[in-house]
């Protein structure tokens, strides 16, 4: 067994045994005592790798390898002379291991002085196992030296504990005494470097693995398996020292390589033989610090001081808050600059024109009186200022031809005409033949026509409003929507359009009795009909001549057909339109110009319901009483005075320039009348700035052809807004 431990030993030193090479055993000489000159005070080191001293012991009997053997109840093996050759190979690995061991310690020293105090401590041993003779069964010719207590070590029950080893035991029974070695000084190139860092005022860095003890092992203690026990100032050595915090990021350091002689792993689970190991450092228990330490990388402004080499100044709420200041302040006045520019470059809001005077007039004076009609319905009104006065129920009631107002305003509307202007011709139909020829014995208004013949659509609309043609009226409804009921339903719904909610449109020439109306919804449409200069041109002629009638001695065939509306021309009168049935009785439409002041005004009014005969007569009496009496009561009234304030301009951003009327604004009135005054721009666009004495609109009063108007111009220059204004406004 001890062969087997010398073979595996050997291969642990990476020895090499030939096949039936002897081994050389030579027995150890007797060690003298050393007679050198006294040694120097050992250092804390050697302290630290020597034992301490015990009391001298009694003299160890001659260790026999065959005794050995037979108390381990092995067999005896014949031990087989090694040559001298072993020597050298066990000389050459011994100098590997000193060298191996060499490096390390350099590494776990901090000073060169610890590498020679363990050198020393070693060539000390060696000296002592050379010059004491160690013979063969392991004793010293002289008195032996004190010797460290061994480690306790498990032995079999069956042999005892053999007793604490000298120094200078041999390492194996079967192996001679290492040869020795002299003290081999370090060289440069072994020396570790220390970093020294360019800026002093960083803190150092202080590696956070402590330098470990590296006790030196007996040849005695790798024979017996023995781990080297360290010193109570050793184990304090082992405590991890606290690593401080590192100024900058730090790569780990990378482990300590240190190379075993460990013994194969094909040994038997019995070999005592031990390798040379060199006992690990002391794993540490805190996690090695990162680049920026356990928290993680510093921050911003930390990192910032490092690199600056100024360190940061402790946080403080007022220095917070000054820091806050100054991001938050820089982005307002960022922001603020960003708005003042979108501001200033927005475009401008369009100058609006506004009334800052009266909106209305009333005139002086009681309720107006005219001389109203005994029965039927009565409307008077001024167009554009009000209405001056009704008589009788607005109920509906048939009107005979007045429908023919709507058909004529619906021709004109779809196809219209400019003054002076014909139009397209219309073709003549058998119907509207027949419609004559069947007209003439029920005593219908109609003119004759043939069918084949061409007419003007101007001709056609005088045909239907002066002699009121019912056959006429039918053909222009055909021609203009292909059907007569398709034509009155156009007719139904303009007038629902124009809120004639009294109105009911049946037949397009107004013969049948179930077209009914009242007076003010016919005034109402008259209004918008004489805004159309055609209309009022055709409404006001007292007659026209005939291209289709055959010039016959009747009112059908007659070249010259005359108005049916007797007024017209008299009294100012300018039309619209008379109609009368038996059901309806007489009924007038009529429209009057009445000079007030620089002005015309348009009196319209209607008659409806006139029973009395002559019905066509009583109702045209009736009609002039109202016209008479309605200009008479007209006169001129002065409302605004030239230069008085009537309104300002307004530019959007607060600023005003007040406007004056740049006449006297003279307005017809009636006694008790009420008239609403208006303030326009009159369509222009309003300048962002203007000199004092621009017009800028025109105040108004009424509507329609009876409109009164004077300009007003500003009061003061029109300045363009400030930038304070443009920078401050909202919306």
């Amino acid at each position: 067994m001890n062969e087997k431990n010398g073979a595996k030993a050997d291969e642990a030193f990476g020895t090499e045994r030939a096949a039936g090479e002897p081994v050389e055993r030579t027995a150890p000489q007797e060690a003298a005592p050393s007679k050198t000159a006294p040694e120097k005070a050992a250092s804390p080191r050697e302290a630290a790798t020597e034992a301490p001293p015990t009391a001298p012991t009694a003299a160890v009997p001659a260790h026999d390898p065959r005794t050995t053997r037979q108390a381990l109840g092995e067999p005896a093996e014949q031990a087989t002379p090694q040559p001298s050759k072993a020597s050298d190979r066990h000389a050459a690995d011994e100098q590997r291991v000193d060298d191996n061991r060499g490096a390390d310690d350099n590494r776990g020293l901090d000073d060169d002085q610890g590498v020679e105090d363990d050198q020393g401590v070693e060539e000390r041993c060696r000296g002592n196992e050379r010059e004491g003779g160690i013979d063969a069964e392991g004793r010293s010719g002289e008195d032996p030296a004190p010797a460290r207590p061994a480690a306790p070590q498990s032995v079999p029950p069956s042999v005892p504990a053999p007793a604490s080893p000298p120094v200078s035991k041999a390492i194996t029974e079967d192996r001679e005494t290492p040869p020795a070695r002299t003290a081999r000084k370090e060289l440069d190139s072994e020396r570790t470097s220390e970093f020294v860092a360019l800026k002093p005022d960083l803190p150092t860095v202080t590696s956070p693995r402590p330098a470990a003890w590296r006790p030196t092992p007996s040849w005695s203690a790798v024979a017996h398996g023995e781990e080297p026990e360290a010193p109570e100032k050793s184990k304090q050595s082992e405590e991890p020292v606290q690593p401080e915090k590192p100024v900058e990021p730090e790569e780990p350091e990378e482990p300590e390589r240190t190379r075993e002689f460990n013994a194969p792993a094909a040994a038997a689970a019995g070999d005592r033989t031990m390798a040379l190991t060199r006992p690990a450092p002391p794993a540490s228990t805190e996690p090695a610090p990162g680049p920026g330490g356990p928290e993680g990388p510093p921050p911003p402004l930390d990192l910032l001081a490092q690199l600056t080499n100024t360190p940061p100044k402790p946080e403080t709420p007022a220095r917070t808050m000054a820091r806050r200041v100054k991001i938050w302040g820089t982005l307002a006045v960022l922001l603020a600059i960003l708005v003042v520019a979108v501001q200033a470059l927005r475009p401008l809001p369009a100058p609006t024109l506004k009334l800052t005077g009266a909106s209305s007039h009333t005139s002086d004076g009681g309720a107006l009186s005219l001389p109203w009609p005994t029965e039927g319905q009565a409307v008077v009104d001024v167009n554009g200022l009000g209405r001056m006065g009704s008589y009788g129920e607005m109920k509906p009631l048939p009107i005979g031809s007045v429908a023919k107002v709507m058909t004529t305003y619906l021709i004109l509307r779809d196809h219209p005409l400019k003054p002076g202007d014909k139009g397209p011709l219309v073709p003549v139909d058998q119907k509207a033949q027949d419609d004559y020829t069947n007209g003439v014995p029920e005593k219908e208004s109609v003119v004759e026509v043939k069918a084949g013949q061409q007419v003007s659509e101007l001709e056609a609309l005088q045909a239907v409003m002066l002699p009121s043609a019912n056959n006429v009226a039918r053909l222009l409804a055909r021609w203009d929507a292909s059907t007569e009921d398709a034509f009155i339903k156009k007719m139904n719904d303009t007038a629902k359009s124009f809120g004639m909610t009294n109105t009911t449109y049946t037949d397009a020439s107004g013969l049948k009795e179930s077209t009914v109306s009242t007076a003010e919804d016919q005034v109402n449409l008259a209004k918008r009909a004489m805004a159309d200069p055609v209309f009022r041109q055709i409404a006001k002629l007292p007659s026209y001549t005939s291209t289709t009638t055959s010039g016959g001695s009747t009112l059908e065939t007659a070249r010259t057909q005359r108005n049916f509306n007797k007024l017209v021309p008299l009294y100012g009168v300018v039309g619209i339109k008379t109609g009368s049935t038996t059901k309806a009785g007489g009924n007038l439409l009529f429209a009057a110009e009445t000079p007030v002041g620089d002005t015309k005004q348009l009196v319209i009014g209607a008659v409806f319901g006139q029973h009395r005969p002559n019905i066509i007569e009583t109702a045209t009496a009736a009609s002039k009483s109202l016209i008479l009496a309605a200009d008479k009561a007209l006169r001129n009234e002065t409302v605004v005075k030239k230069g008085d304030v009537v309104g300002q301009v307004d530019d959007g951003l607060g600023g005003t320039v007040p406007v004056v009327a740049d006449k006297d604004l003279a307005v017809p009135i009636w006694a008790g009348a009420s008239v609403e005054i208006k303030l326009t721009d009159g369509g222009r666009k309003l300048p962002h700035s203007a000199k004092t004495g621009t017009a800028v609109g025109t105040l108004s009063v009424g509507g329609g052809i009876g409109e009164v108007k004077v300009p007003v111009s500003l009061k003061h220059d029109l300045s363009e807004p400030s930038l304070g204004a443009k920078i401050t406004r909202l919306g």
